[in-house]
């Protein structure tokens, strides 16, 4: 219920704190008296919480050299690592790794926030105050008592004199970073040119051999508006790297009536309106596995990015941005058609050096 300001406590039948005694209510009671830490009255024990803050944060620093050290000393993993506490490769090499790994980042993290909370209980400002509400937007004058207040909060946190808590937190705060970017450097080499060249690179005049069974294709297997998926008939499972090599080199091939070519340097590398791309979408890289006869288009089921193959697979929908690499394909002696080389340009997802070779 809403009362007016002449309204008293009494005449709307509630107490107010705030009110003063004579007029029915209580008198504000106010702060408690401020109680002196011992490092407010004592040099030594001020200085004795500065050592414990300082300490802490060396501690944060020695747990992060442990985890460092753990993560090539401690390793799970097999041949060619190092575990100072069990065999390499075993569960108990695991077990050992995420133990000794673990502990020093919880140390490294525990020991930074220990530190923070032992100087605000110990040396920081604790006294309370109360500033009344005033206008949202303060005089100049409040203005610039306020931007002293924090200059002084500044000076009497000690930051300016004290060096040693200063340089052994940002000591600790920079160390912490580090025990996070180390494992970076054992994700392995970095890729080369890998990504810009495929199995059908490595031996020139391979035929294209059914996915499924991995036998040859002639051209006169491939009936017009069909689509075949295809692999390079000399990868097999004993080829090294065997899967990552299946996935990048993963193509297929399609016949349409060459009157309909639109793009006269794609169908110079087909025979006969027998054209091949990549299966790898160059949006995200999921498979390019569904065609449209009436339409030659190539649809990609993740994100229906549409490829016109009368076009050398140009994007006319979705948000792919390059056509699908074309891979040049002729016909041997015997019929069969065969990869002269590799596909015109680095299969998938776009990449920072995609067009260095250019």
């Amino acid at each position: 219920m809403n009362t007016s300001p002449s309204s008293s406590p009494a005449s709307s039948g509630r107490v107010s704190a705030l009110a003063p005694k004579e007029g029915g209510g209580f008198p504000n009671p106010g702060l408690p008296p401020h109680q002196h830490r011992q490092a407010d009255v004592s040099k030594s024990a001020e200085k004795r919480a500065e050592r414990v803050v300082a300490g802490m944060f060396l501690l944060s620093v020695i747990g992060t050299v442990v985890f460092i050290g753990a993560y090539f000393l401690v390793s799970p993993y097999g041949e060619g690592t190092t575990n100072l506490f069990a065999e390499p490769g075993t569960p108990q090499a695991l077990w050992w790794s995420n133990l000794v790994t673990g502990l020093g980042f919880a140390v490294a993290v525990f020991f930074i926030g220990a530190a923070a909370i032992h100087w605000a209980k110990t040396l920081m400002p604790d006294e309370e105050m109360v500033e009344e509400r005033h206008d949202i937007r303060s005089s100049d004058e409040t203005r610039d008592i306020a931007a002293g207040i924090i200059t002084d909060g500044l000076q009497e946190s000690g930051i300016g004199r004290r060096p040693l808590i200063v340089t052994s937190m940002v000591a600790a705060l920079a160390a912490l970073p580090v025990a996070v970017l180390a494992p970076l450097s054992t994700l392995g080499p970095l890729p080369g040119n890998k990504l810009h060249h495929t199995y059908w690179g490595h031996n020139p005049g391979q035929r294209l051999a059914r996915d499924h069974d991995g036998t040859p294709i002639k051209l006169s297997d491939v009936a017009m508006n069909s689509i075949f998926h295809v692999m390079p008939e000399g990868l097999t499972h004993d080829t090294e790297h065997y899967l990552e090599e299946r996935a990048k080199a993963a193509a297929v091939i399609v016949r349409f009536d060459p009157a309909l070519g639109k793009n006269d340097e794609s169908m110079a590398m087909g025979v006969e309106g027998v054209l091949a791309f990549s299966k790898i979408c160059t949006h995200v890289g999921c498979p390019v596995a569904l065609y449209e006869q009436q339409t030659h288009h190539m649809l990609c089921p993740c994100h229906q990015s549409t490829f016109d193959v009368t076009d050398g697979a140009k994007v006319i929908f979705g948000p792919a941005h390059r056509p699908l690499p074309q891979l040049p394909i002729e016909v041997d002696d015997e019929g069969y058609l065969i990869a002269p080389g590799d596909f015109t340009e680095p299969i998938g997802p776009s990449f920072w050096d995609i067009h260095k070779d250019k």
